[in-house]
């Protein structure tokens, strides 16, 4: 029973981040309504930064040769966000979970090509299914409005990019086989390093301007922001640390957030052409299903 649970807690620990990944998402989107966007995501960062803190002290820095690989993460993930908090801004969150979603499809294929990694076929029809259901996701947010030269969903499109690169570059940090970084001297110096960049970009970018665009607003859901999102990222780091864990794989069951996001905006949010979007993330769960089975 042991070896069993050692053989898929890399499984579990990516479900877990799923969970936190979907509050996160769903703290993000009541955050932002009718509020500024970069003073929102430097308390994120500076509040991330804060609850990695003491990782900087346990991990030590590790010279320029470590720390020069960190600032590129940093740098990848803050300009994901940037693009993906204003597209939650101007979004539905029904419509932004989905396209999310998309982003385990582009870690595949780099999984592939840059890793060598191979699927076995109940992970190819988990994977599948998965792409099905991510597709007609994203047609059902056409019923919304939400069209191909959207300015927003190229900001969404854009983050997910960029989100898939940061993933792939995970696997390259922190694999023995590659960088074999310490996970939490990643998490604590990325965070740091991030929150500088926000408090640069606040004030020159955002503050100057603040009086000619929409105003700050405190909100009890910022805070949680962070707290879900440190959660979520130190749970799946934790997954990727494990030998036999499979990058697409575990990007697949962290878009899993989806269902969580999608029951906070149907349920709380009150959103609307749910109907429609019920029959794919059936077909989402049943992705998941297989990709449990081709785990084991």
């Amino acid at each position: 029973m042991r070896h069993f649970f050692d053989r898929i807690m890399w499984w579990l620990l990516a479900f877990a981040s799923a969970a936190l990944l979907g509050c996160y998402d769903s703290s993000k989107k009541i955050s932002l309504e009718r509020n500024a966007v970069i003073p929102v995501l430097l308390l994120n960062t500076a509040l991330s930064a804060l609850i990695f803190s003491p990782g900087l002290f346990m991990t030590g820095f590790g010279g320029w040769a470590v720390q020069k690989y960190i600032l590129l993460k940093s740098a990848l993930v803050l300009s994901s966000w940037m693009a993906g908090y204003y597209a939650m801004k101007h979004l539905p969150l029904t419509i932004v979970g989905p396209v999310n979603a998309t982003r385990p499809v582009l870690v595949l294929l780099g999984a592939i090509f840059l890793f060598g990694e191979r699927l076995n076929l109940l992970q190819w029809i988990g994977v599948g299914l998965a792409v099905i259901a991510y597709l007609l996701l994203r047609i059902s947010g056409k019923k919304e409005g939400i069209r191909t030269g959207d300015k927003w969903l190229l900001c969404l499109i854009l983050a997910v990019l960029l989100g898939a690169a940061s993933g792939l570059y995970d696997k390259y940090l922190m694999s023995p086989e590659y960088l074999g970084l310490n996970r939490m001297q990643v998490l604590s110096w990325y965070t740091l390093y991030q929150a500088g960049m926000m408090a640069v970009v606040t004030a020159f970018l955002w503050y100057p301007i603040r009086k000619k665009t929409t105003r700050f607003r405190w909100r009890w859901s910022i805070p949680l922001i962070s707290i879900f999102l440190c959660g979520a990222d130190y749970l799946y780091m934790q997954a990727l640390s494990h030998p036999e864990a499979l990058i697409a794989v575990v990007s697949m069951i962290r878009r899993g957030s989806v269902l969580v996001s999608f029951a906070i905006g149907a349920l709380l949010l009150k959103e609307k052409n749910l109907k429609a979007k019920a029959l794919d993330l059936c077909l989402l769960l049943l992705s998941m299903v297989f990709l449990y089975f081709g785990s084991c």
